[in-house]
């Protein structure tokens, strides 16, 4: 993986032809100083890379901070899947840091292979193993991926892939109930999430990773921590401390983001095929 990361992989900006033009975007849509989004899992079935692509063409920023779980290797050593509108994605964020965007690439757990790359740029994207954002209203948030304070990661790696193919299991059941679900004209339910808020070890496992990555974004000396990893999208006070968790490209469709005067805002976006002709943000929760 990282061999065909080096060699260059999807993110050489000379190796894909562009997605499309979409000069607009930068002056029609709504920009905002920095987007926060995680857990892309391209490479894989389930990542929602359309949806990626028109909330992207929609919202210009100043920063974009991609929080780890971008490309799933994990995935893609297993086998390989790539179409055509992953492609779309990576040359939208390309196109990004060529435009002049701030694109800081923290990678996760599945795109490991590509901590080897800390310190060096792709196509203007600047590869880290964390970062600081300062809001504009001055609070300094930490950004990590979050896979550092996940118990299974760190101590059973095997039994993380063995989770990790059971959730790709459950997805695929998840299309196909989805795919029946549109048919008879009802939203996009996440069976994945519905057993997550029902079992109760799944709740304990996400508080404490809640409270860990907060309390070390405290003792760090931040005022906040943006992460993702688990697949939830949250943000709330721990102890003092803002934990924002920006959820995923997979299931969840959410993207944290600042406005100008440091109002920090968490979005839910709905694609075209379930607004009737026009995509929008849903359930937003601002700090």
């Amino acid at each position: 993986m990282r061999a065909a990361f080096d060699d260059m992989g999807p993110w050489s900006s000379s190796s894909i032809p562009d997605a499309d033009d979409d000069q607009e975007d930068e002056f029609n849509n709504k920009r905002y100083r920095a987007i926060f989004i995680s857990d892309l899992h391209l490479g894989t079935p389930g990542c929602q890379a359309s949806a990626l692509l028109d909330f992207l063409k929609s919202h210009p920023s100043e920063y974009l901070y991609l929080v780890g779980d971008i490309v799933d290797g994990w995935q893609l050593r297993r086998r390989w899947y790539w179409p055509q509108s992953h492609n779309d994605v990576v040359q939208k964020l390309l196109r990004r840091a060529r435009k002049g965007c701030h694109v800081v690439y923290v990678p996760g757990n599945h795109d490991e292979f590509a901590r080897g790359f800390v310190g060096h740029q792709f196509g203007g994207i600047e590869v880290t193993e964390d970062a600081i954002h300062t809001t504009a209203d001055g609070r300094n948030l930490w950004i990590t991926h979050g896979d550092y304070f996940d118990g299974v990661i760190q101590c059973a790696k095997w039994l993380a892939y063995l989770g990790d193919n059971l959730y790709e299991l459950t997805l695929k059941l998840n299309r196909h109930l989805n795919h029946w679900r549109t048919r008879l004209g009802l939203p996009y339910w996440s069976l994945s999430a519905y057993l997550k808020h029902k079992v109760k070890k799944a709740l304990n496992y996400v508080t404490d990773f809640e409270v860990a990555v907060a309390n070390e974004a405290k003792r760090r000396g931040h005022q906040g921590v943006v992460c993702g990893h688990i697949h939830r999208a949250e943000m709330r006070d721990i102890n003092g401390t803002l934990y924002c968790n920006d959820g995923d490209w997979v299931e969840s469709r959410t993207a944290l983001v600042e406005h100008d005067d440091g109002r920090l805002e968490l979005l839910h976006w709905a694609p075209v095929s379930e607004t009737q002709g026009q995509s929008h943000k849903t359930g937003a929760t601002v700090a």
